[in-house]
């Protein structure tokens, strides 16, 4: 009888937590809506060359390709990667779109950071952020291969 009230405490003081969880649902910061990310699921390329026709390297060399992966749609929002190559290395990766969501906040710069170090899609997920993780995976590697296109 002694142990009734402390096991009837904690299980409602563990209980409290359970309670007031909200998770976040379908919040991106994106400008564009959902439905327009679905429109465009081929992934577009645009490439600019040096403007100096005066350079001793090569055009290919030192062209800059900037090309869009597809849009992935996941539950906690939309998840679009712009990448921007040099010649046939990642130089840069930029967020489209991505869910307005704490863990994904923390995970991009992470994610950002191993594409460059790997360059290429070939990556680890970051812990608490898998479906993002995914979904940019997914969309980086669409953006790869429409850069070989």
């Amino acid at each position: 009888m002694k142990r009734v009230i402390p096991v009837l405490v904690l299980s409602v003081a563990g209980l409290i937590p359970v309670w007031r969880y909200e998770p976040s649902i379908g919040t991106t910061t994106s400008s564009t809506t959902t439905t327009e990310a679905v429109s465009t699921p081929t992934p577009t390329a645009t490439s600019s060359s040096p403007s100096s026709s005066g350079s001793s390297s090569t055009p290919s060399a030192s062209s800059k390709k900037v090309v869009q992966g597809t849009a992935i749609n996941t539950d906690k929002g939309t998840v679009q990667v712009q990448v921007t190559f040099e010649s046939d290395k990642i130089s840069s990766v930029s967020m489209l779109q991505q869910p307005d969501h704490p863990q994904t906040t923390a995970a991009v710069p992470v994610l950002i950071e191993e594409t460059l170090k790997a360059q290429s899609s070939k990556i680890d997920t970051v812990s608490g952020a898998t479906i993002t993780s995914d979904a940019y995976v997914q969309s980086l590697q669409a953006a790869i291969d429409a850069k070989g296109a």
